[in-house]
């Protein structure tokens, strides 16, 4: 390891130790990286204009930012809550079903995780506490975990990144998450419905059948969007930054014109906190896009590569040992930095040792959202934390057996590629 290197790693650590976010923290030990080595500090600035004028996928970031911020601004999300006790929340544990289905549905919405967890997670989370039915911890564990399966089913933000990073197929891609995504719901609706019986959580009234059509109808237009966006990606219609335009726009259609939820006021605040979220996301993809050029200069990837090759390893094992290195920095990382930092290093060796990459970027993003609601650092229970004011020591206590579940889908998905490969082969894909 180079001087130079561990200038910036010393860097960054100390940095991002003293609570400097992390997109600073990585573009500042760059710029250290490139004094020390004595480069042009400009480069810093020529990596960052290059990387963004190549990659106009990532136009497909902000759009879906600003799809899933008017959906929340307006009553999609009320109307969505609505279908979803009518559906599922006539069962023992169904509020909790609630929150799993309605993280399902939103999940085709917004693509964030953060997003799930904040916006329609305090809304449940507070219905599922009304007149104690449900403990608070349980019920912001619960929502915790379910938010996970938003950047799993289509649209998804880190897969739209990690696409970048690999060069894999965005369309695959989000088709290879809607089984992984389907398959996280199950097992957390399983679990949650042991505990509903364990515990002997209080039923809900049931809302009639008779009411079930009508509320479907009043949620179907916002039911479409991930059959809009799937369909004009596949069909040949968009290109998956056109279908992210789409998306924003139909979300805004729905708000605007069909729902009449959202008033000029609230669309002016949609579009402002779009553009500080996407600004914040900008500036993590910038400073990578240094960092993967600093990487490069010290052959990191092809030393990397050399150890794995030279011990001969197993592509299980070492999709193993990834899994487990990713899901220990997602209890610190956000899946950002995680998928534009650290993944690049492994992208040779997986397309050496026949790893599909779309298999790998799906497990990536299943294994970093995990890492979300891991103790003790886990991103969500923070953010469930500050928006209800629940204490993170019961919201702890609580998450234990939905982790469980979720490791053991992550490992089922790692040794059986077909859940993974299985639609998008479907529908075409060669890998």
């Amino acid at each position: 390891m180079s001087f130079e290197l561990i200038s910036l790693l010393v860097t960054l650590f100390f940095l991002a130790g003293i609570g400097t976010p992390i997109g600073y923290s990585i573009l500042l030990a760059s710029v250290v990286y490139l004094g020390v080595a004595g480069l042009d500090i400009a480069l810093a600035g020529e990596k960052i204009l290059q990387g963004f004028y190549r990659s106009t996928i990532l136009l497909a970031v902000p759009l879906f930012i600003v799809a899933a911020n008017i959906m929340n601004a307006g009553s999609i999300t009320d109307r969505l809550l609505n279908f979803c006790v009518a559906a599922v929340g006539r069962f023992k544990g169904g509020l909790g079903h609630v929150n799993v289905v309605a993280s399902l549905i939103f999940s085709g919405m917004s693509g964030s995780a953060v997003a799930d967890a904040a916006g329609i997670g305090k809304i449940i989370i507070e219905m599922m506490t009304k007149g104690d039915r449900y403990p608070r911890g349980y019920a912001a564990a619960i929502t915790a975990a379910t938010a996970t399966i938003g950047p799993i089913i289509p649209p998804s933000i880190p897969m739209v990144l990690y696409a970048l990073v690999s060069k894999a197929s965005i369309g695959s891609l989000f088709l290879a998450g809607i089984l992984p995504g389907l398959i996280m719901g199950a097992v957390l609706m399983v679990m949650n419905g042991y505990l509903a019986r364990k515990r002997n959580f209080a039923l809900e009234e049931p809302v009639p059948l008779r009411e079930l059509p009508k509320k479907t109808a009043n949620a179907f237009p916002a039911l479409l969007m991930p059959v809009i966006l799937l369909y004009g990606i596949y069909g040949g219609v968009t290109t998956p930054t056109e279908a992210a335009a789409v998306a924003a726009f139909y979300a805004l259609m729905l708000a605007f014109m069909f729902y009449r939820a959202i008033s000029l006021g609230k669309l002016y605040q949609v579009f402002v906190d779009s553009a500080r979220s996407s600004a914040s996301v900008g500036i993590v993809i910038g400073g990578a896009f240094i960092l993967n050029f600093i990487v490069i200069q010290e052959q990191i990837p092809q030393a990397i590569s050399a150890m794995l090759g030279g011990a001969e390893i197993h592509p299980i094992m070492f999709l193993i040992l990834v899994n487990i290195l990713i899901l220990v920095l997602g209890c610190v990382l956000d899946a950002t930095t995680i998928i534009l930092v650290i993944v690049p290093l492994f992208i040779p060796t997986c397309e050496a040792l026949g790893i599909d990459l779309v298999h790998f970027g799906v497990l990536v993003v299943v294994n970093s959202m995990i890492g979300l609601i891991t103790p003790p650092y886990g991103i969500l229970l923070f953010v469930i934390n500050a928006v209800t004011d629940i204490p993170l020591r019961e919201i702890i206590s609580e998450i234990w057996g939905f982790l469980a579940v979720l490791i053991i889908a992550l490992v089922a998905m790692m040794l059986l590629p077909d859940m993974i490969l299985w639609l998008p082969r479907l529908l075409g894909y060669q890998g």
